[in-house]
């Protein structure tokens, strides 16, 4: 991807795009791939970064959803254990199947969850990752050596998928510019034009890093800026009604000795009646996650210190040894797009996760709701609905089975292997590192990522912050947030080596990404 031919693309006089997307997380880069891969033109920007907000801070699985088919979601379930499958054909470098244990300390819960989980395997049909077993008590604890032993009488397991986000994100944008898209980050929409009759014919852009605006003309414009999508709405008039309830779930990121076996670990009952999760994740346990509602969204959401409470008293109940806040490498906390209930007083983990399209009178299309998972048939839904008010070329779908940029069967997503997450991309970095050897060298001693990947990121991925290069590149600072501050001038000299930044540059970037950094750690009670 190349930031400054895309931004020369957008200014050709004449150009109208059949499709411009506001948004650049899972669902706007969704609906560019899968427009695009119809042949449709299309053009994304996204305000900040790819994936900067909710689309980075998941739980990091791909999944049916256990808890909504308790709920009785159906159909919601359904949809997503259809997807999963998708998913993992379509991004084997990134998607990969994950053991879950419910362990079992009541005499009755055996049976139950079987029963339960049974029927999520069925409904998952041909594309079941694995079926559900019951495990005893012995070999329950052989998968998790410090599980708490008391009371004990075994445990289920079944499966679902697990993913890096982020990256999934970005190798999202670069399928939709393989397909001819183009596709611009750290470019926030100012206005949307309209005509005389007050429809819509584009959108004012201004490009963050030159402050140049930009006027962009589309047949069809799309919202899919998740949490801020009533700021978007009301861009389209002071009488737009908001349709998204912003939703906070956290997570913390523990030692790997905290959890040692290789399967997640599911507490199906926690104090505020979620469910939690302990997984395996970049050499780390994921602990999460929490379901507040909150009033307005923030680009960079914190944890609240009841919620940090939460987790790792729960987490507690079910480990041999009692996380504390000393043990926490990172937290972070993303906010759900929920649709807005019918009922305002419903709690929000009762909210349905199913997606909604809708248009406003000046031909607006919003994609609210939705989750990871069922992204693509997200897209599906929102590009079916632009060709129809673009009066653009009848197409089917064709991202059903379109391979992610980066699948390929050679690859494993082993965490013995660091470039294994890049798939195809990993021969270009190895590339960068006979090229330069001195790109071989570590960012953090503690940690395997390299120079290359800090180069292979600002020349083939448009990162162009530290930031984007520590929290979504490369993942550190959701991993160890103390190891990500020390590498921070490391990765600013190399980004300003590649990109022909100056000295001033360095320290103002490496001051930022400290600050921002500071707020990934939990401060202890006083």
């Amino acid at each position: 991807m190349d930031r400054n031919a895309a931004l020369e693309r957008i200014d050709r006089p004449d150009t109208i795009w059949d499709v411009v997307v506001i948004g650049g997380g899972a669902s706007g880069l969704g609906i560019a791939v899968d427009a695009a891969s119809r042949g449709y033109s299309t053009v994304l920007f996204e305000a900040n970064d790819f994936a900067k907000g909710t689309s980075s801070r998941s739980t990091k699985l791909v999944h049916g959803g256990v808890r909504y088919l308790a709920q009785g979601r159906v159909r919601l379930v359904r949809e997503a254990l259809r997807e999963r499958g998708h998913m993992a054909r379509n991004a084997r470098h990134l998607v990969h199947d994950l053991g879950f244990i419910i362990p079992c300390y009541r005499w009755w819960e055996p049976a139950f969850y079987r029963i339960g989980l049974g029927v999520y395997d069925l409904m998952a049909g041909a594309l079941s990752l694995g079926g559900t077993q019951w495990l005893g008590r012995k070999e329950v604890l052989r998968a998790w050596p410090n599980i708490r032993q008391q009371g004990l009488r075994g445990g289920v397991r079944y499966h679902d998928a697990g993913f890096d986000d982020a990256r999934f994100a970005i190798d999202l944008a670069r399928t939709a510019v393989d397909h001819g898209a183009c596709v611009i980050n750290h470019a926030p929409v100012l206005a949307l034009c309209k005509d005389g009759a007050g429809k819509l014919t584009g959108v004012q852009v201004r490009d963050k890093l030159s402050g140049a605006v930009h006027e962009v003309k589309g047949r069809t414009v799309v919202n899919a800026t998740g949490v801020f999508t009533n700021s978007i709405f009301a861009l389209d008039g002071p009488d737009t009604q908001g349709h998204v309830v912003p939703s906070q779930g956290i997570h913390l990121v523990v030692d790997r000795s905290f959890l040692a076996g290789d399967d997640a670990l599911l507490i199906p009952h926690t104090t505020d009646g979620r469910v939690l999760f302990a997984i395996p994740w970049q050499q780390r346990v994921l602990l999460g996650t929490t379901d507040t509602a909150v009033k307005e969204a923030h680009l960079e959401p914190r944890p609240l210190e009841a919620e940090i409470d939460l987790v790792l008293s729960n987490a507690g109940r079910y480990l041999a040894e009692q996380p504390t806040r000393a043990d926490v490498l990172s937290m972070f906390a993303g906010l759900r797009p929920l649709a807005a209930p019918d009922h305002p007083e419903r709690n929000t983990k009762e909210v349905s996760r199913g997606h909604k399209v809708l248009t406003s009178a000046s031909g607006l299309i919003s994609i609210i709701g939705g989750k990871w998972t069922t992204y693509r048939q997200m897209a599906e839904d929102v590009v079916d609905h632009v060709r129809g008010q673009g009066q653009l070329p009848h197409v089917p779908c064709r991202t059903l089975d379109l391979p992610i940029h980066g699948d390929t069967a050679a690859t494993t997503t082993s965490e013995q292997e660091p470039l294994a997450l890049y798939g195809t991309e990993a021969a270009v970095i190895r590339a960068i590192q006979l090229a330069d050897p001195a790109t071989s060298a570590r960012i953090h001693p503690d940690h395997p990522f390299t120079g290359a990947e800090v180069v292979h990121a600002v020349r083939h991925e448009m990162a162009v912050t530290v930031e984007d290069v520590l929290a979504r590149r490369v993942r550190l600072l959701f991993r160890d947030a103390r190891a990500a501050m020390a590498a921070a001038e490391a990765v600013a000299r190399i980004m300003a080596k590649e990109a022909g930044h100056d000295e001033v540059w360095v320290v103002e970037q490496v001051a930022t990404f400290r600050a921002l950094a500071m707020h990934y750690l939990p401060q202890p009670h006083s």
